[in-house]
């Protein structure tokens, strides 16, 4: 019996079986946090893939990958090296989030949005050997670790609103309060969005996410202005609030909203202004449906591409220069915050931000306006690390019809777009509303 090839087989298959060490740190944290990941106990050299796969409240399965090779101790880390592959390249530590995607032979046009923000995004990343492609869910991960991203930090307390004929939600940051406060609108999905609200209420803003377009279609014609000023000053009133510290935020459609309120109304005078990927041209002075009967009327202008995706943003061009036909922004007397994508291609919005940057200016009040402006970026700017989506279904609220929309953007200048966007739009939020900037709040 030869002893010493034994002895050499035995340790062979001793290094054969060692069991790779997954970290991802924290597992628990706000949506916009970093995580940190890290594999050691590899072969020096070893191919090995990352993977995150999260099942959404719609039961579809959304992932991401990036193709990594183990230095010469055998480790990987995630915020170090480059990934050579995958649905991202390059050093990017939070790729396995922002990169992810249906997985295939999932539905078509699917977008990854939370509804149930008192439940966490469960997202597990794993490892597996050598730099796979797909078939993820037929192959044994090397180790797995499961991770919880919130929109909610613990404490902070969610509200229905029902009042005075308004729809939202509120949410309380924890502790004593009073805090500063901000009126959160979403576009033209209609629906109550809480997802966003819930994130800045973890950042220390009484937000109130508010409903304004309805699935039930008799609600949505007959708002007025007085809707969203009455919706103001129930948060504005509300006895955790700073009344004088009261921001508006809009998204889209909710830009026109957020702008018209700025510039007209004599009783709810937002302390500041943030506007996403929205416009300035809307006919004035008219109820939401006299405004979506003109939208239709203009829906001519809208184009069809070759894969059957609507774009929408030729609807309002060329900018108008009737006075009766856009907001005044002359008239705005807070600062104001614009986040636009130039590869947005549901709305005009860089036509509409060089008009509305020439008409401040004119009117003397261009000191009051910052523009944030993003080479790559589409319509659909959100919280950091939400997976970019370039085009997804939606529901037309004009005709309640389902289209393939085309929001435009490339991943990962969108991604980045994103990042960017949140810290500065916080860091604007402190600067007006708050007079000491808190710490920023962690899980």
């Amino acid at each position: 019996m030869n002893i010493l090839a034994d002895v050499d087989l035995s340790r062979s298959a001793s290094s054969m079986a060692i069991c790779p060490v997954l970290s991802v740190q924290p597992t628990r944290a706000l949506v916009d946090e970093k995580f940190k990941i890290a594999v050691r106990n590899l072969h020096p050299e070893q191919e090995v893939t990352l993977h995150s796969l999260h099942q959404s409240e719609d039961k579809d399965y959304w992932e991401a990958f990036g193709h990594y090779t183990s230095d010469e101790n055998g480790t990987v880390s995630v915020t170090e090296y480059a990934s050579m592959g995958g649905t991202y390249t390059g050093v990017e530590p939070m790729g396995l989030l922002w990169s992810m995607r249906p997985v295939p032979g999932s539905r078509h046009g699917l977008r990854l949005r939370k509804r149930d923000v008192m439940s966490p995004m469960v997202v597990n990343i794993s490892i597996f050997s050598g730099h796979l492609t797909q078939g993820f869910s037929e192959k044994d991960a090397l180790s797995t670790v499961v991770t919880e991203r919130w929109y909610l930090a613990p404490g902070v307390q969610r509200v229905d609103v029902r009042e005075q004929g308004v729809k939202g939600t509120l949410f309380i940051p924890p502790g004593p309060g009073p805090f500063p406060a901000v009126l959160d609108m979403w576009g033209g999905g209609g629906g109550l969005v809480e997802y966003r609200a819930a994130l800045l209420a973890s950042h220390g803003f009484v937000t109130m996410a508010l409903e304004y377009l309805s699935p039930e279609e008799e609600r949505t014609p007959n708002l007025e202005t007085e809707y969203f000023e009455i919706a103001y000053h129930i948060l504005q009133s509300h006895p955790q609030v700073c009344p004088d510290r009261v921001a508006a935020l809009g998204l889209s459609f909710g830009t026109s909203v957020t702008l018209t309120m700025a510039a007209y109304s004599k009783t709810a005078q937002p302390r500041c202004c943030v506007c996403i990927s929205g416009s300035h041209v809307h006919p004035i002075n008219k109820s939401l449906f006299e405004v979506f009967e003109h939208m239709k009327r203009n829906m001519l202008k809208a184009r069809i591409d070759e894969n059957n995706h609507v774009i929408w943003r030729d609807v309002i061009l060329p900018i108008p220069t009737e006075p009766d036909m856009k907001v005044d922004v002359g008239q705005i007397k807070c600062p104001v915050l614009i986040v636009i994508g130039q590869d947005d291609q549901n709305w005009a919005t860089v036509e509409s931000t060089e008009d509305i940057q020439q008409m401040m200016e004119r009117s003397g009040n261009g000191h009051l306006l910052t523009v944030l402006s993003y080479p790559g970026a589409g319509h659909l700017i959100e919280p950091p690390y939400t997976p970019h989506v370039r085009f997804s279904n939606f529901i037309t609220q004009q005709q309640r019809q389902k289209v393939l929309m085309l929001w435009g953007g490339q991943t990962k200048p969108h991604a980045d777009a994103q990042e960017d966007s949140w810290n500065k739009i916080l860091l604007f939020l402190h600067t007006h509303l708050h007079q000491d900037t808190p710490p920023a709040a962690r899980l």
